[in-house]
């Protein structure tokens, strides 16, 4: 009788499963190249896609979500951002992405300031965001540190991945970073290395002779230990073609190192070279205009010919004229489609587009089992109103890991608390 009262007492504290949920009636664009669903059924258990086709039975119990032939994707990945770190731009206080005057740069963990409960993380959510690369800025030397790769989950926790990646700068920034020109900054690039490798090789000598003004800190040598054997990817800043060439060169260097370039506004010209060297780039689909000198050769064709010579694309908030606001990251995929409509351009297709804002963020960061409507993925999906990459689209429903996010932020709040006020119930110093 105890044994019985007790199986009954654990079993009424174990907390109940979700029942399965069946998004039917779906237009699935997958993620996967030009894959699309028609009239697609797509279960999602435990909060994995466990199965997804068109025609497939639904599950007994599950809750049935009818798609009514909209379009479904996978959830948007920010490939970088400042979701978490920063709430007002022009306001340092609230913007932990750089650290100007730190002794330290590449041992910086931009994970320990990430928060969950920023404004930001609700309005990108609403757009369909399940996902983001936090990337900090290099502000003190050419190293910017470590960033983090977050979900927007209204719960559970929000560091998907503490210190995914290493962050530096090159080109016109690197140099100014390192003492005022480019190869000041490619010598403090080969120290900081060096130094690393050293550290490694001995640990109990590192620091002999070392003071406080030496160029690398052993918690930064230590940082870029993972980066040199390939651990850790190493994302570097560099718009020109000629910095692009020099980046590509540290593979023979460093042939364990895992490089991705950040900008690459000048990336077509040396796109073969890129391909070959298998490196993935992060860039803007809207860069047409050089901002200065390193830019000159800037393209809107630039996606469209890095893509069409292999290289792995995403789509970034990276700001200059395409802003840092992750939101616009479908109309910007949107934008490098039309480009292909532009006599002489050179654009994406509507799979690669959205590829790049889904998949190819998810392999550039290692995020195996997310960015696809596939089984076995984590079930981080989007429901449309319209064609989700025309600017006028919005998500009517967001899933992240299987559940189920509210379609609220402060400022729907706000509006729905205001929007019906009548004259009488404004402040008295309204006229009435």
């Amino acid at each position: 009788m105890k044994r019985a009262l007790l199986a009954l007492a654990l079993g009424a504290a174990a907390p109940a499963l979700a029942a399965p949920i069946a998004i039917t009636g779906a237009t699935a664009h997958t993620g996967k190249g030009e894959q699309v669903i028609q009239n697609a059924t797509i279960i999602i258990d435990n909060g994995r896609i466990t199965a997804i086709g068109a025609g497939l039975a639904v599950p007994p119990g599950a809750e049935v979500v009818d798609a009514k032939g909209r379009p479904v994707t996978p959830g948007i990945i920010a490939a970088a951002s400042d979701l978490g770190i920063s709430e007002v731009g022009g306001v340092r206080e609230t913007n932990d992405g750089g650290a100007r005057q730190s002794s330290f740069s590449a041992a910086l963990d931009l994970s320990t300031a990430v928060n969950p409960r920023s404004l930001h993380m609700a309005i990108n959510r609403m757009a369909g965001i399940t996902r983001a690369v936090a990337m900090p800025d290099a502000a003190s030397t050419i190293f910017g540190g470590q960033g983090a790769v977050i979900s927007l989950a209204v719960n559970g926790p929000a560091v998907m991945r503490p210190r995914a990646f290493q962050y530096m700068e090159m080109g016109e920034n690197g140099a100014r970073l390192a003492g005022g020109s480019r190869p000041a900054a490619w010598a403090q690039l080969a120290n900081m290395l060096a130094e690393a490798q050293r550290l490694a090789a001995n640990p109990a000598a590192f620091d002999r002779g070392q003071d406080s003004g030496a160029l690398a800190k052993r918690l930064d040598a230590e940082a870029l230990a993972p980066v040199i054997d390939g651990r850790q990817p190493l994302l570097i800043h560099a718009d020109r073609a000629s910095d692009i060439s020099e980046v590509l060169k540290l593979k023979a260097r460093y042939p364990a190192m895992r490089t991705v370039l950040v900008g690459a506004r000048e990336g077509w010209l040396v796109a073969a070279e890129i391909a070959r060297a298998g490196v993935p780039v992060i860039t803007h689909s809207l860069y047409d205009l050089p901002d200065d000198f390193e830019t000159l050769a800037s393209s809107r064709n630039n996606l469209g010919h890095l893509q069409a010579a292999g290289v792995t694309v995403a789509l970034g908030a990276l700001g200059g004229i395409g802003g840092t606001t992750p939101v616009n990251l479908p109309s910007y995929a949107g934008n490098a489609v039309a480009q292909g409509s532009v006599p002489g351009g050179k654009g994406l297709t509507r799979g690669q587009a959205l590829a790049a804002i889904t998949s190819n963020p998810a392999r550039i960061f290692g995020l195996g089992d997310t960015g696809a409507l596939e089984a076995g993925k984590r079930a981080d999906i989007v429901l449309w109103d319209g064609d989700p990459l025309e600017l006028a689209s919005t998500p009517v429903m967001v899933w992240i890991d299987g559940a189920a996010q509210p379609m609220t932020s402060r400022q729907t709040e706000l509006a729905n608390r205001y929007k019906a006020l009548g004259r009488t119930d404004l402040p008295l110093q309204y006229p009435r």
